[in-house]
Protein backbone atom coordinates (compact mmCIF):
# COMPACT_ATOMS: atom_id res chain seq x y z
CA UNK A 1 0.00 0.00 0.00
CA UNK A 2 2.80 2.43 0.92
CA UNK A 3 5.59 2.11 -1.60
CA UNK A 4 8.07 4.38 0.19
CA UNK A 5 7.66 4.16 3.98
CA UNK A 6 10.86 6.15 4.57
CA UNK A 7 9.30 9.10 2.76
CA UNK A 8 6.20 8.87 4.95
CA UNK A 9 8.30 8.77 8.13
CA UNK A 10 10.34 11.75 6.90
CA UNK A 11 7.12 13.64 6.24
CA UNK A 12 5.87 12.80 9.75
CA UNK A 13 9.17 13.98 11.25
CA UNK A 14 9.03 17.31 9.35
CA UNK A 15 5.40 17.83 10.36
CA UNK A 16 6.17 16.99 14.00
CA UNK A 17 9.21 19.29 14.22
CA UNK A 18 7.45 22.22 12.56
CA UNK A 19 4.30 21.65 14.59
CA UNK A 20 6.33 21.43 17.80
CA UNK A 21 8.08 24.70 17.00
CA UNK A 22 4.79 26.52 16.32
CA UNK A 23 3.18 25.02 19.43
CA UNK A 24 6.14 26.18 21.55
CA UNK A 25 5.90 29.67 20.06
CA UNK A 26 2.16 29.78 20.78
CA UNK A 27 2.54 28.52 24.35
CA UNK A 28 5.42 30.92 24.83
CA UNK A 29 3.31 33.91 23.87
CA UNK A 30 0.36 32.74 26.03
CA UNK A 31 2.25 31.67 29.17
CA UNK A 32 5.34 33.85 28.85
CA UNK A 33 7.70 30.93 28.19
CA UNK A 34 11.03 31.66 26.56
CA UNK A 35 10.91 31.50 22.78
CA UNK A 36 13.60 30.48 20.36
CA UNK A 37 15.34 33.53 18.90
CA UNK A 38 15.31 32.73 15.18
CA UNK A 39 16.07 35.06 12.35
CA UNK A 40 13.17 35.67 10.01
CA UNK A 41 14.82 33.61 7.24
CA UNK A 42 14.87 30.49 9.43
CA UNK A 43 11.30 31.12 10.51
CA UNK A 44 10.31 31.27 6.82
CA UNK A 45 12.10 27.96 6.17
CA UNK A 46 10.18 26.37 9.05
CA UNK A 47 6.89 27.77 7.74
CA UNK A 48 7.65 26.45 4.24
CA UNK A 49 8.47 23.05 5.76
CA UNK A 50 5.20 23.07 7.69
CA UNK A 51 3.18 23.98 4.60
CA UNK A 52 4.91 21.34 2.48
CA UNK A 53 4.37 18.79 5.26
CA UNK A 54 0.66 19.61 5.45
CA UNK A 55 0.14 19.54 1.68
CA UNK A 56 2.10 16.31 1.18
CA UNK A 57 0.38 14.78 4.21
CA UNK A 58 -3.01 15.61 2.73
CA UNK A 59 -1.96 14.08 -0.58
CA UNK A 60 -0.75 10.89 1.12
CA UNK A 61 -3.95 10.81 3.16
CA UNK A 62 -6.13 10.96 0.04
CA UNK A 63 -4.00 8.32 -1.67
CA UNK A 64 -4.23 6.00 1.33
CA UNK A 65 -7.98 6.59 1.66
CA UNK A 66 -8.57 5.69 -2.00
CA UNK A 67 -6.37 2.62 -1.66
CA UNK A 68 -8.23 1.56 1.48
CA UNK A 69 -11.56 2.08 -0.30
CA UNK A 70 -10.45 -0.26 -3.12
CA UNK A 71 -9.25 -2.85 -0.61
CA UNK A 72 -12.56 -2.66 1.27
CA UNK A 73 -14.50 -3.19 -1.96
CA UNK A 74 -12.33 -6.25 -2.77
CA UNK A 75 -12.74 -7.60 0.74
CA UNK A 76 -16.53 -7.12 0.60
CA UNK A 77 -16.65 -8.94 -2.73
CA UNK A 78 -14.58 -11.80 -1.32
CA UNK A 79 -16.83 -11.89 1.75
CA UNK A 80 -19.95 -12.15 -0.42
CA UNK A 81 -18.30 -14.95 -2.38
CA UNK A 82 -17.39 -16.88 0.73
CA UNK A 83 -20.77 -16.20 2.33
CA UNK A 84 -22.58 -18.33 -0.26
CA UNK A 85 -23.25 -15.63 -2.81
CA UNK A 86 -20.83 -16.98 -5.37
CA UNK A 87 -23.50 -17.68 -7.98
CA UNK A 88 -24.95 -14.18 -7.59
CA UNK A 89 -21.50 -12.66 -8.06
CA UNK A 90 -20.82 -14.80 -11.13
CA UNK A 91 -24.25 -13.94 -12.60
CA UNK A 92 -23.55 -10.23 -12.01
CA UNK A 93 -20.15 -10.70 -13.68
CA UNK A 94 -21.79 -12.36 -16.69
CA UNK A 95 -24.29 -9.47 -16.82
CA UNK A 96 -21.38 -6.99 -16.90
CA UNK A 97 -19.98 -8.93 -19.84
CA UNK A 98 -23.41 -8.55 -21.54
CA UNK A 99 -23.79 -12.30 -22.08
CA UNK A 100 -27.11 -13.50 -23.47
CA UNK A 101 -29.03 -16.01 -21.31
CA UNK A 102 -27.84 -18.88 -23.55
CA UNK A 103 -24.23 -17.64 -23.37
CA UNK A 104 -24.50 -17.31 -19.59
CA UNK A 105 -25.72 -20.91 -19.36
CA UNK A 106 -22.83 -22.10 -21.52
CA UNK A 107 -20.43 -19.97 -19.45
CA UNK A 108 -21.65 -21.68 -16.28
CA UNK A 109 -20.99 -25.08 -17.84
CA UNK A 110 -17.53 -23.90 -18.92
CA UNK A 111 -16.93 -22.67 -15.38
CA UNK A 112 -17.87 -26.14 -14.12
CA UNK A 113 -15.22 -27.60 -16.42
CA UNK A 114 -17.47 -29.47 -18.85
CA UNK A 115 -16.25 -30.13 -22.40
CA UNK A 116 -18.17 -28.62 -25.32
CA UNK A 117 -19.58 -32.01 -26.34
CA UNK A 118 -21.09 -32.51 -22.88
CA UNK A 119 -22.47 -28.95 -22.81
CA UNK A 120 -24.15 -29.51 -26.16
CA UNK A 121 -25.70 -32.76 -24.90
CA UNK A 122 -26.99 -31.16 -21.71
CA UNK A 123 -28.47 -28.22 -23.62
CA UNK A 124 -29.91 -30.33 -26.47
CA UNK A 125 -28.05 -28.30 -29.06
CA UNK A 126 -25.33 -29.03 -31.54
CA UNK A 127 -21.68 -28.83 -30.64
CA UNK A 128 -21.17 -26.14 -33.30
CA UNK A 129 -23.81 -23.95 -31.59
CA UNK A 130 -22.02 -24.31 -28.26
CA UNK A 131 -18.70 -23.60 -29.97
CA UNK A 132 -20.13 -20.35 -31.47
CA UNK A 133 -21.55 -19.36 -28.08
CA UNK A 134 -18.28 -20.09 -26.29
CA UNK A 135 -16.40 -18.04 -28.89
CA UNK A 136 -18.80 -15.14 -28.19
CA UNK A 137 -18.20 -15.55 -24.45
CA UNK A 138 -14.43 -15.44 -24.90
CA UNK A 139 -14.70 -12.40 -27.20
CA UNK A 140 -16.93 -10.50 -24.76
CA UNK A 141 -14.65 -11.31 -21.84
CA UNK A 142 -11.52 -10.37 -23.78
CA UNK A 143 -10.04 -13.84 -23.42
CA UNK A 144 -8.86 -16.38 -25.95
CA UNK A 145 -10.05 -19.66 -24.48
CA UNK A 146 -11.43 -21.67 -21.59
CA UNK A 147 -8.33 -21.54 -19.38
CA UNK A 148 -7.89 -17.79 -19.76
CA UNK A 149 -11.64 -17.25 -19.21
CA UNK A 150 -11.58 -19.26 -15.95
CA UNK A 151 -8.45 -17.47 -14.83
CA UNK A 152 -10.03 -14.09 -15.51
CA UNK A 153 -13.15 -14.98 -13.51
CA UNK A 154 -11.04 -16.01 -10.54
CA UNK A 155 -8.92 -12.89 -10.81
CA UNK A 156 -11.82 -10.46 -11.27
CA UNK A 157 -14.07 -11.96 -8.61
CA UNK A 158 -11.62 -13.06 -5.95
CA UNK A 159 -8.71 -10.70 -6.33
Amino acid sequence: MIKRPALVWTLIAVQSLCGGYFLWELLGSIFGLPTLPLRWQWREVIEIGAVLGLVLGAGFGVSLALSAQREIARANSALRLTAGKFSEEVDAYFARLALTPAEAEVAWFILKGLPLVEIARLRNTSESTVRVQSTAIYRKSGTSGKTQFLSQIVEDLLL
